[in-house]
């Protein structure tokens, strides 16, 4: 009888992680299903959840109108990102590579690099900018060197990797949750006022505007189910974990997006249209300074997923770095964002968070749908997701067809959409056309022979690590990836 190998990394937390977007096998599987409440818990208790509960003044939005509208977009989005941490612990890969399976080796690059990495990036200067205001409204030092420091950390961090993140995850989840229920009350004693109708810039009122609304906590929760996987796929794989941390991760998001979107609201009548954390220091008053403690430590908690997935993603690219120099290289995109966008950051926000749904909703369809009813949830069939010679699955035709079909609804800053200018009444609805365009597509799609694969020559369609690989016709491999 022969023993099981002994774990490389394990639980070690001061040990730098040694795998990347390769299969992690059984024997390094660790961990408890409870750890997935903390990992989004804790990054959900963040200011930009708050920002958005400001913009139900601008819908013209009641208070329990508004208050439906977070709840139900946050269950929604809770659902789906609690789906994909399932998916992760049944197959030990990150959600980048998981696309693989309904997209084809390359045909997911596009998706990856914009929904992935170009989303990543975009949210960890969003969370940077945040929190380096509010240590820079703390301390006086400039803002510039505030946020520089925060990366700095948070890079270190996400060097060591996956579990140091679920460890430190777990302590913010603690430091936290006081200073944000101080927040709260004194948001509530200080600032709380019912909402009133004064109409969006780029919004409607009435249904419209309630869908938009609703859409949009549901999109925060969205843009987080691309990388849900890279934060599961070390636990142990059974159905009884999977299922509990599918739970725990569907719970950790909804209590956060929920508390935090609704203090958001009620307050939104004092701070809309201010800098957020300006509004913040005026509005806490006495209380300003763990307020904007909160904020800046709390960057950490979100952007530790930020930044680590976002290098996975790097590789996921076969970009030739290490997931170490990934991790640099994602950290200093981020900086050079920060600089650019610390400048009305309410509004750059919420273009932002809808130009990455209409990509991320079809996205996330079509991986769900492949788990479900594509054969995605065989862990027989890890190897295909390494096999260069799948070059096009039919899923990268859904992903296409559900953002193309979409772009008539867009509804933003940047660009609006002819239906959309049209019918402002109806709201923003291109998530959901993009979903159900991408849904329909897929279904109709999957059973058919692969779009394109090639099968010529011996054993050379495995990838290796740090390699930029070019499109080539090589035999199929089922073994899984390496761990680089």
């Amino acid at each position: 009888m022969t023993a099981p190998a002994a774990p490389v990394y394990g639980d070690a937390i001061a040990k730098v992680e040694p795998f990347g977007t390769g299969h992690i096998p059984d024997h390094e599987r660790h961990g408890t299903p409870r750890s997935q409440f903390f990992v989004w818990f804790a990054a959900g208790l963040n200011f930009p959840i708050v920002v958005l509960g400001f913009a139900a003044t601008g819908f013209g939005l009641s208070l329990g109108a508004a208050i439906v509208a977070i709840l139900l977009g946050a269950l929604v989005g809770s659902a789906l990102v609690a789906m994909m941490s399932r998916m992760g612990v049944r197959l030990g890969v990150p959600q980048q590579v998981q696309a693989r399976g309904p997209l084809g080796y390359y045909g997911n690059f596009l998706p990856v690099a914009y929904v992935n990495v170009f989303a990543g990036i975009g949210w960890a200067a969003v969370t940077a900018i945040l929190g380096g205001k509010a240590f820079a409204e703390l301390t006086g030092v400039p803002f510039w060197l505030c946020a520089l420091a925060l990366l700095a950390l948070q890079a270190a961090v996400c060097v060591y990797g996956y579990n140091m993140i679920n460890s430190l995850q777990r302590v913010l989840a603690y430091v936290l949750t006081p200073l944000f229920v101080l927040i709260t009350v004194v948001a509530l004693v200080r600032g709380g006022g019912a909402a009133h109708p004064a109409r969006h810039p780029g919004g409607s009122l009435g249904a419209g505007g309630w869908i938009t609304f609703a859409g949009w906590f549901l999109a925060f929760l969205v843009a987080w189910a691309p990388f849900a996987s890279d934060y599961s796929r070390y636990l142990p794989d059974t159905p009884e974990v999977a299922r509990r941390a599918a739970w725990y991760t569907g719970l950790g998001n909804f209590v956060t997006i929920s508390w935090l979107g609704t203090v958001g609201v009620l307050v939104g009548s004092r701070a809309h249209g201010a800098d957020p954390i300006v509004a913040l220091h005026r509005l806490a008053g006495p209380f300003a300074a763990p307020a904007l403690i909160a904020i800046a430590v709390s960057a950490f908690a979100q952007n530790f997923l930020n930044i680590y997935g976002s290098a996975l993603s790097l590789q996921t690219l076969r970009v030739p770095v290490s997931r170490v120099g990934a991790v640099v290289c994602v950290s200093l995109l981020t900086y050079g964002v920060v600089l650019w966008g610390a400048a009305g950051t309410e509004a750059k926000f919420v273009s932002f968070l809808n130009l990455t749904t209409y990509f991320i909703a079809p996205f996330v369809t079509v991986l769900i749908l492949h788990y479900l009813r594509g054969g995605g949830s065989d862990s027989r069939r890890v190897g295909e997701l390494y096999d260069r010679g799948r070059v096009l699955e039919w899923g990268i035709v859904a992903w296409a067809g559900g953002v193309l079909a979409a772009v008539p609804f867009w509804s933003s800053r940047l660009y609006t959409g002819p239906l959309a200018a049209a019918h402002p009444g109806w709201g923003d609805l291109s998530m959901f056309v993009a979903a159900v365009v991408a849904a329909v597509l897929y279904l109709a799609l999957h059973r058919l022979p692969p779009l394109w694969t090639c099968d010529r020559g011996p054993s050379e369609n495995r990838e290796a690590p740090g390699q930029w690989l070019k499109p080539r016709c090589a035999a199929r491999d089922s073994n899984p990836g390496p761990a680089d």
